[in-house]
């Protein structure tokens, strides 16, 4: 089982955008010394919810502050980027760390980000899956033309190459899977699936035997249908009984997602419906490890069991505090890990 450290950058009620940042670099080396397997950084624009606005650029900080750990997107918003620039900023990830970059890649939102950046709101609704085969054939090929309806150019050749690594063929991609669209378009690339925080172990076994049918209709061995490498995402809290630890995360989270949820503006005016913040909580808290050692280890080893998956992001800086998340995240790697080998 592989676990590692799920960075938001979050901004709690109080505090800076530089405090966070320096709390989302702290988690990536603490995780490290702690022995986690990787540190997973997500990207938000315009919100409090999460303060860093280029997965790409804070990943390439950690990578340089850390000698051993994965670091990878979670994720880097394809709509409002460009694939052959963020193919050229993974290549040069990748090669640059030695392999140890995974580039994660979802869909967003319809937020008004798309109206800053002019991508338009097409860029999210439809043509997702022409950015992600273009990123593909970025990252796969010598040389790429494109005809596309949104990318279109003549021929150039690719440099850096990405599969120019002495023993990397390449370097790793996942996609974010929130619908069933988007699982059948990973499963068709074949590429894992990042899964998230909000969905339960149910939901997850039935995305996860959704892209394996998918898979396999679209022609993958057996073998890469059984295990791509899905990555789920969920909360930790480890403390030395269930409640106080719940109640750690209970006084913190519901005022950060409220300010940073709601915060969200769509791009076209439409109605969005925002979680309760405390009942959101309480549902992380019941659905991920939270709690002492044994409960989280358990709580784990049953999410693998149910759904197959067996690498997990989990956000440690619930409780808003830089010491707290340290702590945390130190508790995970001595008193949690050892208990999942």
């Amino acid at each position: 089982m592989r676990v590692g450290a799920f960075v938001l950058a979050a901004q709690f009620p109080g505090q800076g955008h530089g405090e966070a940042l320096h709390r989302a670099v702290r988690t990536a080396e603490v995780a490290e010394e702690a022995g986690l397997d990787a540190v997973w950084v997500a990207e938000h624009h315009f919100v409090p919810y999460g303060v860093c606005p280029s997965a790409v650029t804070l990943a390439a900080l950690l990578l340089g502050r850390t000698r051993r750990i994965r670091v990878g997107t979670a994720v880097s918003v394809l709509p409002t980027a460009h694939p052959v620039a963020l193919g050229e900023q993974t290549a040069l990830l990748h090669l640059l760390s030695g392999g140890r970059f995974t580039l994660g890649v979802g869909r967003g939102g319809p937020w008004v980000d798309l109206e800053v950046f002019n991508a338009g709101l097409a860029a999210y609704e439809e043509a997702f899956p022409e950015s992600l085969e273009l990123l593909m054939r970025w990252l796969r090929e010598p040389r790429v033309a494109s005809a596309g309806e949104r990318f279109a150019f003549r021929e150039v050749p690719v440099v850096p190459r990405a599969d120019d690594l002495f023993g990397h063929p390449g370097p790793p991609v996942m996609v974010a899977c929130t619908s069933p669209a988007s699982v059948r378009l990973a499963a068709r690339h074949r590429l894992p699936m990042l899964l998230g925080m909000h969905s339960t172990d149910e939901e997850k076994a039935r995305m996860v035997a959704l892209w394996r049918r998918c898979a396999l209709e679209a022609g993958a061995s057996p073998e890469e249908a059984a295990d791509p490498g899905h990555v789920a995402a969920g909360v930790v809290q480890v403390g030395d009984r269930q409640p106080e630890a719940a109640e750690t995360l209970l006084k913190a989270m519901p005022g950060w997602l409220r300010q940073g949820l709601g915060a969200h503006v769509t791009v076209d005016g439409r109605e969005r419906r925002m979680r309760d913040p405390q009942e959101y909580t309480e549902l992380l808290c019941r659905i991920h490890p939270v709690g002492p050692p044994q409960l989280c280890a358990d709580r784990l080893a049953a999410t693998a069991e149910h759904t197959g998956i067996s690498r997990f992001a989990l956000l440690a800086e619930g409780s808003g505090d830089l010491a707290a998340t340290e702590e945390n995240l130190r508790r995970l790697g001595t008193d949690v890990l050892p208990l999942l080998s």
